[in-house]
């Protein structure tokens, strides 16, 4: 940035030196033309200087413009870096009040834009100043008046640009809120394209999109006329102002108070001075589209970072994991309650179920548990230790997860598996291998380098699932989460996936969110919960002869099965 400046100071000097010269060459040619005066030997060098001059400001220029788009590309890094880490470092509490897509239009528009800004300020603010500073100095050094007429050109005709930018802007931050919501409606639309097309609902998505277009033109319309109302005034004040100063050159030429040299000079000038005038209307613009543009990108840097990542030592996994929740309560920002009071404590090498209705405030326990939330009242602890005097990365490090959605990136089966870890190939294969993955990984055309589309969409949902358990499998954290994994999936696949969770929940705490009581037959532990309190506590066995929610669930699902089979005259 400093080398930029000085060889912008440098070229904005350098091309004031062509008039000047301009100036002493047409002097000696009316010397020579009145009266055979004239220095030949001195025109010969005044020409070649002014070449040479000429051929510098070249080799200046294109250096100036090397060097800038090296700025921009050293400061489109810069903005990119700086955005993602903070996003990174939020809480998940704004990535649920979020679209995506906004957020990466927030982060491209304020790229673009504070980039458009600098590289502006670069190139046109700092030249502007000067040579504006320069050509009035000049024009004073030869006619006050036409310096006076001159130095008010500028603040009139900035005073116009500045009120139109103002004007622009206002408009400009209604347009970015449309864009933002226009694009992260296209980016949720084709995450979810199997279920507009099911509903047959393009229609109404395109209309969405294209209402919202519309109005957006329609903000562009009045930015429209505003600025080419103001621009007729400026236009009309600097037409005006070059008038009067042409009239006081020409006149003064005439009666011979100016040199045709000196008349040269200050009409190279005053075209000379169009252009910063122009560059300092074209900087107030920019300098209005980048605070528009940028509003959301700074407000997203302003936003406290909770959860930083960088700098934070490794720590070794705990031994006999135990997480007990005292009087811990919970709710969202714009929620009621959703969990009160809550108190229990798992241990060991147990597996426990929660279990209740939707809703309740298991996904919420989930949560706290892998500390995307702190809870608002009571306490929480891992090993006897409050999780305050925990990082959350240490936290996270000791628990896995399978997820019910089938959280898998678009690259390759190899990194999705040893997502997070510095993996061999060895062991991503005995993972699958463990997650009864092995076989259909084999039969793919790249096999473990195999590309399996956005969200795993290349593979079945059991497949899905089973990539999954095979991640959790490397990551072999002392504490595994299950959250409806096995919700979605048909008998087969169930049964296929329960074969990898098998070999998962080995030696580990294990805590599994459930609908399908299939799944949690085999647990150790249950606790019912119910509109956000623990209601009940207790074995399978023990739960199902004594009257509650738990009862009242499976008994449910066992009358569903029985009229299934009897419809279809199957004796169970």
């Amino acid at each position: 940035m400093y080398i930029l400046i000085v060889l912008i100071v440098i070229t904005a000097c350098t091309e004031l030196v062509a008039p000047i010269l301009s100036k002493f060459i047409v002097d000696d040619i009316v010397l020579q033309l009145k009266n055979h005066t004239g220095n030949i030997n001195q025109l010969i060098n005044l020409i070649v200087f002014a070449f040479i001059m000429s051929f510098f400001g070249v080799v200046l220029t294109v250096t100036t413009d090397r060097i800038g788009d090296h700025f921009a590309g050293r400061l489109r890094k810069f903005l990119t870096e700086k955005f993602y880490s903070k996003v990174l470092s939020l809480p998940q509490a704004y990535f649920d009040t979020e679209l995506s897509g906004k957020i990466v239009n927030q982060l491209s528009r304020g790229i673009f834009t504070i980039n458009g800004f600098m590289n502006m300020a670069s190139n046109f603010l700092l030249p502007t100043v000067l040579q504006s500073l320069f050509t009035i100095a000049i024009m004073v050094r030869y006619n006050s008046l036409v310096g006076l007429f001159t130095f008010l050109l500028f603040p009139i005709y900035l005073s116009l640009s500045h009120y139109s930018t103002k004007k622009w802007g206002e408009e400009e931050s209604k347009k970015n809120v449309i864009e933002d919501y226009s694009r992260g409606r296209i980016q949720e639309v084709i995450g979810n394209i199997k279920l507009v097309k099911s509903f047959n609902n393009e229609q109404r998505e395109y209309g969405i999109i294209s209402k919202n277009l519309t109005d957006s033109n329609e903000i562009y319309a009045r930015q429209s006329t505003n600025f080419h109302i103001f621009d007729f005034l400026r236009n009309l004040s600097l037409i005006t102002i070059i008038a009067a100063i042409n009239i006081v050159v020409f006149y003064n030429t005439f009666k011979g108070l100016l040199t045709i040299g000196e008349m040269v000079l200050i009409l190279q000038l005053l075209n000379q001075a169009r252009r910063p005038l122009f560059a300092m209307s074209f900087i107030l613009t920019q300098i209005q589209t980048a605070e528009s543009g940028s509003k959301e990108f700074f407000e997203i840097l302003d936003l406290p970072s909770t959860e930083p990542y960088d700098n934070i030592p490794e720590k070794k996994l705990v031994t006999n994991p135990m997480v007990e929740f005292k009087n811990v309560s919970f709710k969202y920002e714009t929620s009621e309650p959703v969990l009160k009071k809550v108190s229990f404590k798992l241990g060991g090498n147990k597996i426990y179920a929660l279990v209740g209705h939707s809703g309740v405030g298991k996904t919420t326990i989930v949560n706290l548990i892998l500390r995307f939330y702190n809870p608002t009242a009571g306490k929480i602890l891992l090993n006897g230790k409050e999780y305050v005097t925990y990082d959350h990365r240490t936290i996270r490090k000791n628990i896995g997860l399978v997820f019910q959605e089938n959280e898998l990136f678009s690259s390759t089966i190899r990194e999705n598996v040893a997502y997070g870890t510095d993996a061999t190939e060895s062991e991503i294969i005995q993972s699958l291998k463990l997650a009864n993955a092995y076989d259909f990984v084999m039969k793919l055309p790249k096999k473990i380098d195999s590309q399996i589309g956005e969200r795993g969409v290349r593979l079945s949902g059991g497949q899905k699932q089973r990539i999954q358990i095979a991640r959790a499998i490397l990551k072999n954290a002392p504490i595994l989460i299950l959250d409806e994994a096995t919700s979605s999936l048909d008998s087969q696949s169930e049964i296929e996936v329960q074969k990898g969770l098998e070999n998962l929940m080995k030696n580990k705490l294990v805590i599994i969110i459930a609908h399908r009581f299939s799944t949690i037959q085999n647990v150790d532990s249950i606790i019912v919960v119910d509109k956000g309190v623990v209601d009940d506590f207790g074995s399978p066995k023990d739960l199902s002869k004594r009257k509650g929610i738990y009862r009242e669930l499976i008994t449910y699902q066992i009358e569903g099965n029985k009229k299934l089979l009897a419809n279809f005259d199957i004796v169970s």
